[in-house]
């Protein structure tokens, strides 16, 4: 019986998955990657822990146009069958947080290493440095158009990646190549990244961290909301919270319009409930300048940016300030706006949100439609 050839463009986490799935069901697998070695990225993954699972997989974490396409991928596939299959493979899960699963080695490398043993193992011909220029179908068979050479298939697996992470090697260049085939793309844009603010400050509070909660508006409407640790920096905002949000950001960004970001330190306050603690300290601490009566209560370095920002000069007498002025940093601590003017963009993002339009592809098998 003659093998079923099939090529996998793409040698990261989906590549070198995908290589052995179809070689364990008896095809001839040839996988092709345009680095130098496979995986590059995988190494980076969860800051080099490599979270490579989570046990939360709800329809909740997908914010598609179609969140509901993930339903026939997690159905042959589960949470607990990914960690069985990595357990085969000698790695022992460890899990986190937010039900985020890391090798208990702490070292995305042990993921990589089994992966890059285990295709070896079963006979997957790993070809790297070819970088696929075009794919041609003719009648039953599809011929891969390489910088190497060219290669004739029954099947093609596409598993390149999106663009985020350019300096390992990710460009999305398997989009020109889908769209070869009749593939709808939706504007890819970096998602899980942190944002640029139009501010005056920033290098001021650089560095500043807080527990807190960040919103996202369009307008007057609220889109999107989430907590946690917040950094300023000197180019905007980051931390978790603010990774979360990119997307509906990058949303907003992508239609040419600029999305509101709003800042609450005292998440656990209402702004009424801050505006009195305000009048208390400041009857209490009435001798002391504006500035000196708030430390102990709000970061050091972002004291002077909110006076100003509330219009009190640092050296008034915390009893002259008046109420118009202590609504107003009261509003601030629980509501600072900023303007949102972009993303640190690919290099700095995680994931890339948009794509190839999931209508294209059947949701059980992820076949093409275009190319049954």
């Amino acid at each position: 019986m003659i093998e079923k050839r099939v090529i996998v463009i793409g040698g990261g986490a989906a590549g070198l998955m995908a290589a052995l799935a179809a070689c364990r069901q008896g095809a001839q697998v040839t996988l092709l990657e345009k680095n130098p070695r496979v995986g590059k990225k995988l190494l980076a993954t969860g800051n080099g822990r490599c979270n490579f699972t989570n046990m939360n997989l709800d329809l909740d974490h997908y914010h598609g146009t179609n969140p509901r396409f993930v339903y026939g991928t997690f159905g042959r596939f589960t949470g607990l069958q990914t960690l069985e299959f990595f357990r085969q493979l000698g790695v022992e899960p460890k899990e986190e947080d937010a039900g985020k699963v890391f090798p208990a080695s702490g070292q995305a490398s042990s993921i990589l290493d089994v992966l890059r043993y285990q295709v070896k193992q079963e006979g997957v011909a790993m070809i790297c440095d070819a970088n696929v220029k075009s794919l041609v179908k003719n009648g039953p068979l599809f011929t891969v158009y390489t910088e190497v050479g060219s290669f004739e298939t029954d099947a093609v697996v596409l598993a390149t990646g999106g663009k985020a992470g350019p300096q390992f090697g990710c460009s999305g260049d398997g989009y020109s190549l889908a769209t070869s085939f009749g593939h709808q793309l939706v504007e890819p844009f970096p998602a899980l990244v942190q944002l640029r603010l139009s501010a005056p400050f920033l290098k001021a509070i650089s560095g500043v961290k807080f527990i807190g909660q960040a919103c996202i508006y369009q307008g007057n409407t609220l889109l999107n909301q989430t907590e946690g640790e917040i950094l300023f920096t000197n180019y905007g905002i980051s931390g978790p919270p603010i990774l979360a949000l990119s997307r509906t950001a990058g949303e907003i960004l992508g239609r040419n319009q600029k999305p509101l970001l709003t800042v609450n330190m005292l998440p656990e306050q209402e702004p009424i409930e801050v505006e009195n603690y305000l009048k208390r300290r400041f009857k209490e601490q009435g001798q002391k300048t504006a500035e000196f009566s708030l430390v102990g209560f709000i970061n050091k370095r972002l004291i002077p940016v909110l006076l100003k920002e509330a219009k009190i000069n640092l050296r008034t007498k915390a009893a002259e300030i008046n109420a118009v002025q202590m609504a107003s940093l009261a509003q601030l601590l629980t509501g600072w706006q900023f303007v949102v003017t972009g993303t640190n963009g690919w290099t700095a993002a995680q994931v890339t949100a948009g794509g190839l339009d999931v209508r294209d592809i059947d949701s059980q098998t992820l076949c093409s439609r275009h190319v049954p």
